[in-house]
């Protein structure tokens, strides 16, 4: 059977640099870093003090103030980009339409700020005093639940959880549903809000975070000679996908339209790229294959681009491997220089991040390429954003325990 043609109508944002995706956009356009001094809790004692985090959030205005006590962090920040999202793109869900709409989101963490501040109360004051929303503000499913309830979609609601490629999953696997005919819109993307002792303290422990406490805006330096770790971010990035001929006849606004999608795991090692970047490689592939296009028919890649020692050269060899001489007329950047790494929501914010560089034209900086490590020789669009001619766009996420997802987005023709 023929598959659906599957577009994207709406957008809704909250990132380190501001709570809209215009802010987003203008961000990249100024090559604005949105990393900061930790604020949210005393950092002293910790090796990073340093994190991507979403500024000026007051979750009054968009949920109620008794909600507020229902919910982790993490929730509300996907219902503000839901809400930007669904208003941007006229959706009505009728009840005729509801059971024609899904929500699935990507959250690889979950309400870690509420297990911390519930643990503390179990052991100050004892198992009675544990708020009894405490499993609902935790558990992940909650963020696509909280939406679906709030916008009345009653089609499949569920997370999907694979580290940082949650929310790029999430976008492929509504992707499909829309494809096959089980939904005709999908409110798809992710959250997170790990910005917490637990989570600062976890990678640290790992060794995997940038300690480059001293200056915050240029911590996160993907493919830099000089790079020292990922720097941790939170937000949420939501989108609406449609298939076509359902957005045509309400006259809805097409952003882009996705048109390839592809998943593989390198069973190598739990943190640790496969050599070579095997699985990266493969998945790209895979999806190139999916979209039916030719090397030749990318122009830009939004990279997973972490700023580790080890993901920025496999990338780049995976990249080389994929697409052999086009490497080299390859536009990539790691949006990841300006937001830090929102992990589990940070493909849904890269995917926003890929058909605004459709919509503009214009692909996005990877910031602080100060010095370039002579193992990432390839185009990073350094310091400043440049304007291209972008029709097609993939986008790679890249996981702990060896997940890959590669999304493809093209620009939307009859």
């Amino acid at each position: 059977m023929d598959k659906r043609r599957v577009v994207i109508t709406g957008m809704g944002c909250v990132s380190p640099l501001g709570l809209t995706v215009d802010a987003l956009q203008k961000g990249f356009e100024e090559s604005r870093n949105g990393i900061g001094l930790i604020t949210r809790f005393d950092t002293e004692g910790f090796a990073t003090k340093i994190a991507g985090e979403v500024k000026d959030f007051d979750p009054l205005k968009w949920v109620e103030k008794r909600e507020t006590r229902q919910m982790d962090r993490f929730i509300m920040l996907a219902i503000a980009a839901a809400q930007e999202a669904i208003q941007g793109s006229g959706l009505e869900i009728t009840d005729a339409l509801a059971p024609r709409v899904g929500t699935v989101l990507g959250i690889g963490v979950g309400g870690l700020e509420t297990i911390e501040n519930t643990h503390s109360v179990l052991t100050n004051k004892g198992p009675r005093r544990i708020s009894p929303y405490f499993i609902p503000m935790m558990i992940s499913n909650l963020a696509p639940g909280q939406i679906s309830l709030r916008f009345n979609a009653k089609g499949p609601s569920y997370t999907t959880t694979s580290a940082c490629a949650s929310s790029s999953h999430a976008l492929g696997e509504s992707f499909r549903m829309i494809q096959y005919g089980t939904c005709d819109a999908v409110i798809t993307g992710g959250a997170e809000a790990t910005v917490t002792p637990l989570g600062i303290g976890g990678f640290n422990a790992l060794k995997a975070l940038s300690t480059r406490n001293d200056s915050p805006e240029t911590s996160s330096r993907p493919f830099e000679k000089n790079r020292d770790g990922f720097v941790l971010a939170e937000g949420s990035g939501i989108l609406i996908l449609e298939e076509l001929e359902h957005a045509k006849t309400r006259g809805a606004n097409i952003y882009a339209e996705v048109t390839g999608y592809a998943a593989t795991a390198d069973a190598n090692h739990i943190t640790a790229p496969a050599p070579g970047g095997e699985g990266a490689v493969r998945c790209m592939r895979l999806c190139l294959e999916d979209a039916r296009l030719n090397l030749e028919e990318i122009q830009y890649i939004n990279a997973h681009g972490t700023s580790t020692p080890v993901n920025d050269p496999l990338e780049t060899i995976a990249v080389k491997t994929t697409f052999g001489d086009h490497a080299y007329k390859l536009a990539i950047s790691s949006t990841k220089s300006m937001t830090g790494h929102l992990l589990g929501a940070a493909g849904a914010v890269e995917s926003i991040a890929a058909v605004l560089s459709i919509e503009k034209q214009l692909a996005p900086p990877t910031t602080n390429l100060f010095e370039p490590d002579p193992e990432c020789d390839l185009d990073y669009v350094p310091n400043e954003a440049r304007q291209m001619k972008i029709d097609n766009v993939l986008s790679n996420s890249l996981g702990f325990g060896g997940t890959n997802a590669t999304l493809i987005f093209s620009r939307f023709t009859e």
